[in-house]
C-alpha cells in the first residue's frame, strides 16, 4: 500500500513542488492550505505534470478541530512535511502577533495530534535565518553553526519551532523529525505549470527580476553595492526549487524507514554562494533578456553573506543539488512568460 504524506501548505512555492515529488516517488498526498498565500489552481498544474490530482482539504491550520478532521478522515497518514507559515519578513515586523500565532499554533496542534493518529515522521521547513550573519570564520554555515538573534519575528518563529520540536521530541513523544533549513529557493517546475506566484510587489530577487524583465516592474533596485563581497553586491546560497523538493523525499523516506535519531538537522543548499549582481548577469546571460537595474542603497535587516555546508545533506540523505545556475535562471523567465500568456501577469 502506498504511504500517505500530509502536505501543509502544499499550494505554495515549495510545498507544489515538493507534492509533484512526492508523487513521482510513489506516495498519496494530502493537501491542508487555507490559500492565503496561494490559490486552489495550482492543484491543476500538479495533475497536469503528475496525471493525478492529490487530495485537497482548505483547512486553517490555528483551528485544532478542524485539523483533527483531516487527521480521522485520513487514518492512514504515515508523516507530515510542514511548510504551512506566514513568510514575508517585513510584514512580519508590522504584525509579530499575527506572524507567531500563525506560524506557531498551527505547528502545536500538529505535533499534538500525531501520537493520537499514530503519524511517525515529521519535516519541518526551517530556514537558514536561524543562523543570523555567520562570523567569516563560520561560513559556509554547518549544521553546528552557533544561531544568532532574529533579525524579524518571522526567523525568530523559525528558530522558536526548532526549539519547540527538540522539546517535544526530548520529552518522550513517540515521532521522529527531520528539520530543514533552506538557504534560497528559487526558479520553478521545467513544465512551467507551477511555480512561484507572489502576491503583490514581490518580496523575492527572483520575481522581482523576472518581472522587471517582463515590464511589470520598472526598474530592479539592487540594494547595497559597498558590502566586503567581489562585487560589493549580497552573496545568498541560491536553491533551484525542485532540487529543494526532491531533498524532503530523501528526508521522509529517511524519517519513516531508516534507524535514524529521533531528531536531525540538515543544511539544503548548494553550498556555494552568488552575489545579486551575478544573478542579475546570469539571467541576462541565461535568457537574452535585459534586466532595467539600479544600485540603492543598502535594506535594513539584509545580511551580507551567507551560504551553506551541506554535506552533511549530501552523504546522509544521499542528496545533491545540481542544477546549474542558467537552467534554474531560465526555469524562472519561463515561468514569468507562461504567467503572461495565461494572463495572470
Amino acid at each position: 500500500m502506498k504511504q500517505t504524506i500530509l502536505v501543509t501548505g502544499g499550494t505554495g512555492f515549495i510545498g507544489s513542488h515538493t507534492v509533484v515529488e512526492l508523487m513521482e516517488a510513489g506516495y498519496e498526498v494530502v493537501i491542508i492550505d487555507n490559500l492565503s498565500n496561494s490559490k486552489i489552481e495550482v492543484l491543476d498544474g500538479i495533475a497536469q505534470i503528475t496525471g493525478q490530482k492529490p487530495t485537497f482539504e482548505k483547512v486553517d491550520l490555528r483551528d485544532k478541530e478542524a485539523t483533527e478532521g483531516v487527521f480521522k478522515k485520513y487514518p492512514h497518514i504515515a508523516g507530515i512535511i510542514h511548510f504551512a507559515a506566514s513568510k514575508a519578513v517585513g510584514e512580519s515586523v508590522q504584525k509579530p502577533l499575527l506572524y507567531y500565532r500563525n506560524n506557531i499554533v498551527s505547528l502545536i496542534n500538529l505535533l499534538e495530534l500525531m501520537p493520537q493518529y499514530g503519524v511517525k515522521g515529521f519535516i519541518f521547513s526551517s530556514s537558514c535565518t536561524v543562523y543570523g550573519q555567520p562570523k567569516p570564520e563560520n561560513l559556509p554555515v554547518t549544521e553546528d553553526a552557533p544561531h544568532q538573534k532574529a533579525t524579524s519575528p518571522y526567523g525568530n518563529t523559525k528558530e522558536i519551532n526548532e526549539q519547540i520540536i527538540y522539546d517535544y521530541i526530548h520529552s518522550g513523544a513517540n515521532i521522529k523529525s527531520i528539520v530543514l533549513r533552506y538557504f534560497n529557493p528559487i526558479g520553478a517546475h521545467p513544465t512551467a505549470l507551477i511555480g512561484e506566484l507572489p502576491n503583490g510587489v514581490p518580496a523575492n530577487l527572483i520575481p522581482f527580476v523576472t518581472q522587471t524583465a517582463a515590464g511589470i516592474r520598472k526598474e530592479l533596485t539592487i540594494f547595497g553595492n559597498d558590502y566586503n563581497t567581489p562585487d560589493g553586491t549580497c552573496i545568498r546560497d541560491y536553491i533551484y526549487v525542485v532540487d529543494l523538493a526532491k531533498a524532503h523525499v530523501a528526508a521522509m523516506q529517511r524519517v519513516l524507514n531508516a534507524d535514524a535519531e529521533p531528531i536531525e538537522y540538515f543544511n539544503i543548499g548548494t553550498g556555494k554562494g552568488n552575489t545579486t549582481k551575478e544573478i542579475v548577469d546570469t539571467f541576462e546571460k541565461a535568457t537574452s533578456v535585459k534586466v532595467n537595474w539600479k544600485y540603492g542603497p543598502r535594506r535594513e535587516g539584509d545580511i551580507e553573506k551567507i551560504w551553506g555546508d551541506c554535506t552533511k545533506a549530501n552523504t546522509v540523505l544521499g542528496w545533491k543539488a545540481d542544477t546549474p545556475l542558467s537552467d534554474v535562471l531560465a526555469s524562472a523567465w519561463k515561468w514569468q512568460e507562461k504567467l503572461r500568456e495565461d494572463g495572470i501577469m
